[in-house]
C-alpha cells in the first residue's frame, strides 16, 4: 500500500512536470507564430491616405492575410474594427463547376464590445500574454503593438489548440500511470510476498514458540527456524540464524531450569518422606508421656506439651511439602467424579467444630454439583480456605460458603467479614510461605502453605482460583469445569 501510494506520487509529479514543460513548449510556438501574424497585421494595413483623417476602408483586416482563428483589433482615429477570421465559412455556395473569384477575402466575425474593451486595455508594448474573452471566443494569446502609421493593432492567436493537446496528453498519461499502478501493484503484491514467505516462516516458528508452557515443568524446546530460512548470505537468513542460536540456548537454560527444580523436589519429597517417621515418634512419646499416670514436675509436663504440639505442626508442614513436591512433579492422578455439595458441607461442619467462636454459613443448591478430581485433594482445598479464614480473622467472624452452578463450571465461594487482607499482600497469598502483616497472624499455627497447596490443586483440576479483599470483606473464588451425568464417570489419568 505504501509503495503503491509513492508510486502514485511520483505519477502525479511526473504529469505535472510534463503538462507544465509541454504547455512552455506550446506556448512558445504559438508565441512565434503570434510575432509573425502581428507583423503581417502592422504592416498589411492599407496605405494611406485614410491614416491620414479619412475614414477607413470597411473591412481593413481582409488584406492581412492571416490564419484560421485569428483575432484582429485596429484602431485608428477612434475608429475600431474588430474581427476573427473564420475559414470555415471562407466562400459563399458556389454552382457546380464554377470556383470563386481569386482573392475572395473570408468573412469577418465581429468582435463584442466588451470584448474589444479588453483588447484596448492591453499594454500596447509588444508583450505577448493570454487573456480570456469568454463568449464563444475563449482564451486567446494575444499581442498589442503600434504601426509605423500609428495604428493600434492587436493580434491574437487562440489557445484552444493548446489546450486541447494538453487535455490530450494529460488524459494519455493519466491513463497509461494508472494501468502502470495496477500493474506494478499487482507485481509489487506478488514480488513482496514470495519476499517475505520466509519471514512468515520465521513468524510461524516464533508464535509456535510463545505459546509453549515455558514457565514449568520440562519443557522439550524442539521448534527450530527451517534450514532452507538460515542462509546468512541473506538478511533473513541471518536472523533465522539467530533466531535458532537464541533458541538453543533457551532450551538450554530451560533444561538447568528443569533439572534444578527436579532436584529441588526431589530433595524436599524425600526429606519429607523421611522426617514422617521421627516426627510420628516424637509426637508418640511425647504424647505417651503425657497421658502416663507418673507425676511429673510442671516445667516437664509444659515440655513434653509444646514438643508434641511443634511435632504436630511439624507434621502438617510435612505434609504440606511433600503434597507440593508431588504435585509439582505432575504425577498422574487418577480423577473420579466427586460431589462438591456433599464435600463441601462435611468441611464446613468440620470447621465449625475447630472454630467455634466463628459463625458458619453456607448456602448450597438442592441438588449434587458433580466435578472430575481427587475428592481428598478437593475437600483438603476447601479446609484450607476455610481454615484461613478462621485462622486470620478474630473471634465472631461471619464465614459465608456459597456453591453454586455457573454455565459449565462449578462456582465455589468463601466469604469472611473480616479485615481483609492488606494490599502489598494480596498479590502475593498464593505464593508458599507467603506472610501478612499482624492482622493475619499466625497464632493459629499457620504454616503458610495452606493457599499455595489450594492454588496447586486447583490448577492440577483444571480450575482456577482467584481473591479480592477490602476491609470487612475477603472472597475466595475457585472455578472447577462442571461435570455432566452424560459426560462418563470412568475414570482418567490427568496429569
Amino acid at each position: 500500500m505504501q509503495l503503491a501510494a509513492l508510486l502514485a506520487l511520483v505519477c502525479v509529479v511526473v504529469g505535472v512536470v510534463t503538462e507544465l514543460a509541454l504547455q512552455d513548449f506550446l506556448v512558445r510556438q504559438l508565441d512565434s507564430r503570434l510575432v509573425a501574424a502581428s507583423e503581417r497585421g502592422v504592416r498589411g494595413g492599407i496605405k494611406p491616405p485614410w491614416i491620414y483623417g479619412d475614414n477607413p476602408p470597411p473591412d481593413p483586416l481582409r488584406v492581412l492575410g492571416q490564419g484560421d482563428g485569428t483575432l484582429a483589433l485596429v484602431a485608428q482615429n477612434g475608429k475600431v474594427a474588430a474581427a476573427v477570421l473564420d475559414f470555415t465559412k471562407s466562400r459563399p455556395p458556389r454552382a457546380p463547376g464554377k470556383r470563386p473569384p481569386p482573392g475572395t477575402p473570408p468573412p469577418l466575425e465581429n468582435v463584442t464590445a466588451d470584448q474589444q474593451r479588453v483588447l484596448l486595455g492591453l499594454p500596447p508594448d509588444g508583450s505577448r500574454g493570454s487573456v480570456d474573452l469568454g463568449g464563444n471566443l475563449g482564451s486567446y494569446r494575444v499581442m498589442s503593438s503600434y504601426a509605423s502609421s500609428g495604428t493600434l493593432t492587436v493580434i491574437g492567436l487562440p489557445l484552444r489548440e493548446v489546450d486541447a493537446t494538453l487535455w490530450r496528453v494529460g488524459f494519455i498519461f493519466g491513463g497509461v500511470a494508472l494501468g502502470g499502478l495496477v500493474v506494478a501493484g499487482f507485481a509489487g503484491a506478488i514480488t513482496i510476498r514470495r519476499t517475505m514467505a520466509p519471514l512468515d516462516r520465521l513468524a510461524a516458528t516464533a508464535a509456535r514458540v510463545s505459546e509453549l508452557p515455558l514457565d514449568r515443568g520440562e519443557v522439550a524446546l524442539s521448534e527450530r527456524v527451517p534450514e532452507v530460512d538460515t542462509d546468512p548470505r541473506t538478511e533473513v537468513g541471518k536472523v533465522g540464524a539467530a533466531l535458532n542460536r537464541m533458541l538453543g540456548h533457551i532450551a538450554g537454560a530451560l533444561a538447568a531450569r528443569h533439572a534444578s527444580e527436579s532436584r529441588v523436589r526431589q530433595f524436599v519429597a524425600d526429606a519429607s518422606h523421611e522426617l514422617r517417621t521421627p516426627l510420628a515418634a516424637i509426637r508418640g512419646y511425647a504424647e505417651l508421656v503425657r497421658r502416663s499416670g507418673e507425676q511429673v514436675p510442671p516445667d516437664v509436663a509444659f515440655a513434653m506439651q509444646r514438643v508434641e504440639s511443634e511435632s504436630a505442626r511439624m507434621t502438617t508442614l510435612v505434609e504440606d511439602l511433600l503434597l507440593l513436591a508431588r504435585l509439582d512433579s505432575g504425577r498422574p492422578v487418577v480423577h473420579e467424579p466427586v460431589d462438591l455439595t456433599l464435600l463441601v458441607a462435611d468441611a464446613v461442619a468440620d470447621s465449625h467444630v475447630a472454630g467455634p467462636q466463628h459463625k458458619w454459613l453456607l448456602e448450597t443448591p438442592g441438588e449434587p454439583l458433580t466435578v472430575l478430581g481427587d475428592a481428598r485433594q478437593l475437600h483438603q482445598v476447601v479446609l484450607n480456605l476455610l481454615g484461613n479464614a478462621r485462622t486470620h480473622t478474630p473471634p465472631g467472624t461471619t464465614v459465608t460458603t456459597m456453591l453454586a452452578q455457573a454455565g459449565e463450571t462449578v462456582r465455589l465461594s468463601v466469604v469472611d467479614d473480616g479485615p481483609g487482607i492488606p494490599g502489598e499482600v494480596l498479590p502475593e497469598v498464593f505464593e508458599r510461605f507467603a506472610r501478612a502483616d499482624t492482622s493475619r497472624s499466625r497464632e493459629a499455627g499457620s504454616t503458610g502453605l495452606g493457599l499455595a497447596i489450594v492454588a496447586a490443586v486447583v490448577a492440577a483440576h483444571s480450575g482456577q482460583v482467584m481473591v479480592s479483599s477490602v476491609p470487612g470483606k475477603t472472597e475466595f473464588v475457585v472455578i472447577f469445569p462442571f461435570l455432566r451425568e452424560d459426560a462418563g464417570t470412568q475414570p482418567q489419568a490427568h496429569a
